[in-house]
């Protein structure tokens, strides 16, 4: 084992197992939500001292989304290991390819641990456009794109998606028995308001409602398994958001009831929408929605990474209408993805 080793890191069991082995660790590297999963989303993170192991955090989540140089000196190699959720917005793709690509500006071999994708048995979802990049999507890609993060970091490398196109030295520790139509069940939480299987599933179609005036149930025990606003009038399930330390500090409509549906069933109900985006939800409430100048926000463009969603959405387009659209780019987007796929 190499003398110095960078770790960026979800599962902090991974460190810990390596730092009792006696195997140096200069320093860590933590994406959003922090090393032991602490913060929640979109909070602002400082480097710190993991207490447990007294080993530097340096935030990829705070003052910096990237490696710099100095974070590099006298390491050796990184060694990546992040689930992932398998969803375009999942800020840990984000943080996968500026440490592929500090790495490659550095000279510094990266080493990714794969695991499996819960979302990796489908396809689905508009491919993102080029004026649309940002920390939420960088790629083009659709919004769930069926691969293993360790699969995603070769097709970062090998389509040149990385600053000026410089390959980043990567290698891919192999998952055992572990295919694309696999149902992967995460043992814990990815993140503080994705806590069980069935919000990981419903993630990719509720976290477009983040660009609305659409509670997805932040401030609950059931985030991104509800959705509701005091102002739709239509349903009749409620729910209250309150302020959760370390999980929904201050959410939306904090303290209001909201009207809405809860889907904490749904797939038990319509097991065959667990392989599709559910867009019906967010077009029915925007039929409901009295001002309709006020339903989106700037958000929505960068989530669904174009802006032909939300002006389909606004036309009232049906839902098959709209799925019709993403057709050429993810057959396109199909044989890109099959160069990389190692299960």
């Amino acid at each position: 084992m190499v003398a110095n080793q960078a770790s960026v890191v979800r599962d902090s069991n991974i460190v810990d197992m390596l730092h009792h082995r006696g195997i140096r660790i200069s320093r860590i590297f933590s994406p959003e939500h922090g090393f032991r999963l602490s913060a929640e989303d979109g909070k602002f993170i400082g480097n710190s001292i993991d207490p447990a192991t007294g080993i530097r955090v340096v935030s990829l989540y705070g003052n910096k989304v990237k490696p710099a140089p100095e974070d590099l000196r006298s390491v050796d190699l990184v060694l990546f290991d992040i689930q992932d959720v398998g969803v375009r917005f999942y800020t840990y793709l984000s943080t996968l390819s500026y440490v592929m690509e500090a790495c490659a500006e550095s000279g510094i071999p990266m080493i990714v641990l794969d695991r499996p994708d819960p979302n990796g048995f489908y396809i689905d979802g508009p491919v993102l456009e080029k004026q649309f990049r940002s920390f939420v999507g960088m790629h083009p890609v659709p919004v769930v794109y069926g691969m293993t993060i360790g699969e995603y970091a070769r097709m970062v490398n090998g389509e040149g998606w990385l600053k000026n196109r410089i390959k980043c030295d990567l290698r891919i520790i192999p998952l055992a028995g572990y295919t694309h139509n696999t149902r992967y069940v995460i043992p814990v939480r990815p993140s503080p308001n994705l806590p069980d299987a069935n919000a990981v599933l419903l993630y990719p179609s509720l976290c477009l409602f983040e660009g609305t005036k659409i509670s997805v149930g932040r401030g609950t025990d059931f985030p991104f398994e509800v959705y509701g606003n005091p102002d739709l009038n239509y349903a009749s399930f409620t729910f209250t958001p309150r302020s959760i330390p370390g999980v929904s500090d201050h959410p939306l409509f904090e303290g209001q009831e909201c009207r809405g549906e809860d889907l904490r069933e749904y797939y038990k109900n319509n097991p065959a929408d667990s392989g599709r985006i559910v867009l019906q939800w967010i077009i029915k409430c925007y039929r409901e929605w009295t001002d309709k100048t006020t339903y989106f926000s700037g958000y929505f463009n960068k989530l669904a990474g174009n802006s032909k969603l939300q002006q389909q959405i606004s036309q009232g387009r049906s839902e098959s209408e709209i799925r019709r659209s993403w057709e050429a780019g993810l057959n396109k987007f199909r044989k890109i993805r099959e160069k990389y796929l190692l299960y």
